[in-house]
């Protein structure tokens, strides 16, 4: 077995028993409600960073303005309650037409 295989059955091991912790744990270990909020923070600062460099970066610069207005189109969809294929729709075919017509 070489070292590319071992290190891929750890990772895998590894991470099927973090993800047995969860339920391992779930009764047993109480969290202060500051720490609870504290999580659910950073679960929305994480997510918020993806969005961000992923509409706005491409290959370690800026992706141009057809995808950050996508996005943003399709944010606001979102934010209106529209259906999630719809979204997704919306958004693309902004970042489409914006190309299209020259905006890069």
């Amino acid at each position: 077995m070489n070292a590319t295989v071992a290190m891929i059955l750890a990772l895998a091991v590894g991470t099927y028993l973090f993800r047995l912790a969860g339920p391992a744990l779930h009764g047993r270990v109480e969290l202060p409600a500051r720490v609870q909020e504290l999580l659910s923070a950073g679960a929305i600062v994480l997510l918020a960073a993806l969005l961000a460099t992923g509409a706005l970066t491409e290959s370690g610069g800026f992706a141009g303005w057809a995808r950050p207005l996508g996005v943003l189109v399709g944010g606001g969809l979102a934010w209106r309650r529209a259906p999630f294929v719809v979204v997704v729709l919306g958004a693309a075919g902004t970042a489409a037409v914006l190309r299209a017509v020259g905006v890069a």
